[in-house]
């Protein structure tokens, strides 16, 4: 097992987005209904190829040392060998708000 600290890939929905971030820092927050992010992830750029996606979340999160998620938007956390492209895409029209009400328009 190598002793190089795991990196997270973290989903989440904000602001009627989907956010996917890495980070090497997730706990159970002291927060009741929260988990705490820290140490973020992000791809280091050096040719002139720049995702804008990931540029806004790089100035959304810089000077941040940690965040707190709700529990129920969570997606998803994978345990992930390489980082990725951390970015923020649209949810859609197939993604109901927890708690679903029949009959309750939006």
């Amino acid at each position: 097992m190598s002793s190089e600290q795991p990196i997270y890939r973290i989903q989440f929905i904000n602001n009627g987005k989907n956010y996917q971030l890495f980070v090497r820092e997730l706990s159970q927050s002291p927060l009741f209904g929260f988990i705490e992010i820290g140490d973020f992830v992000f791809s280091s750029h050096s040719n002139l190829v720049v995702d804008p996606s990931e540029e806004k979340l790089k100035t959304e999160f810089s000077g941040v040392s940690r965040s707190y998620i709700p529990l129920q938007a969570v997606i998803r956390i994978d345990v992930v060998t390489a980082k990725g492209s951390a970015r923020i895409s649209d949810l859609g029209d197939n993604v109901t708000m927890f708690p679903y009400l029949p009959g309750k328009k939006p």
